[in-house]
């Protein structure tokens, strides 16, 4: 029998609500290295910034940061990459991968996992570094030793040349470093729908079952008010929803 919307506001499958459960001695872990972030950053060049994850605050993690590089501050919320491995439970050390500015500066970045005593995942401290000013660098030094003719200001690439581009193409991710919760939900939304490779209007039930499924795996619903914002994307029902929800966790438990 069908449940009218009233009763599926009691009737709600299980949505998560934080992705790490904090023991004391993450608590302690925290505390430690919310310490170090500020003399790790200063150790490290300008074009570089250290922020500390809280896993028990997803998605609002950052509870320490130290330089500018992405514009973030206590309070902001986590990447979408950080997000996703947090809820899929693929929290891992990523190291020298390499990532993309709005604004086009390429980063390389550094992520590292710390665990408690029983090897829960408990904070990730993360390293942005700007390689903008070193691409600058290694240009003048080809222009030096003549690998690289002179090039006008005017027309001088801000971007990394084509060689360096086809270099680090492989190893580039696609990590999104919000400022607030609602920049990352447009952002998974965005990614979600566009996935299916069909737009809203068009979309058949299969279709946007398909784009819940993927920002369920995604961490969406770790975010405030997820449910009301995918309902209002996708032009249904916050009822309709939580019926997705359910069709999808039935299928995960067959």
């Amino acid at each position: 029998m069908a449940l009218n919307e009233t009763a599926a506001d009691h009737i709600q499958p299980d949505v998560e609500v934080s992705a790490v459960k904090r023991s004391v001695d993450g608590e302690r872990l925290i505390a430690v290295f919310s310490a170090l972030v500020e003399p790790i950053g200063r150790s490290l060049p300008a074009s570089s910034e250290v922020v500390l994850h809280d896993l028990s605050l997803l998605p609002d993690s950052i509870v320490a940061i130290h330089g500018d590089v992405t514009g973030r501050q206590v309070g902001d919320p986590a990447t979408n990459l950080l997000l996703q491995k947090a809820v899929s439970g693929s929290l891992e050390h990523q190291v020298g991968y390499e990532t993309t500015l709005p604004d086009g500066r390429r980063m390389k970045s550094s992520t590292m996992v710390i665990r408690d005593v029983a090897g829960t995942p408990v904070a990730a401290l993360c390293i942005n570094t700007d390689l903008s000013h070193w691409y600058s660098v290694q240009r003048i030094a080809r222009m030096m030793i003549g690998e690289e003719p002179a090039v006008p200001a005017a027309s001088r690439p801000t971007a990394p040349s084509a060689e360096v581009e086809s270099e680090t193409a492989r190893t580039e991710s696609n990590e999104v470093f919000a400022h607030d919760v609602d920049e990352l939900a447009a952002h998974l939304i965005h990614q979600a729908v566009q996935k299916t490779g069909v737009p809203v209007d068009l979309m058949q039930k299969k279709h946007k079952v398909a784009v819940v499924r993927d920002l369920k795996a995604r961490g969406m619903f770790l975010l405030r008010d997820a449910v009301d914002m995918i309902a209002t994307s996708l032009g249904v029902t916050r009822f309709t929803i939580y019926n997705y929800l359910n069709e999808i966790n039935d299928a995960t438990d067959d």
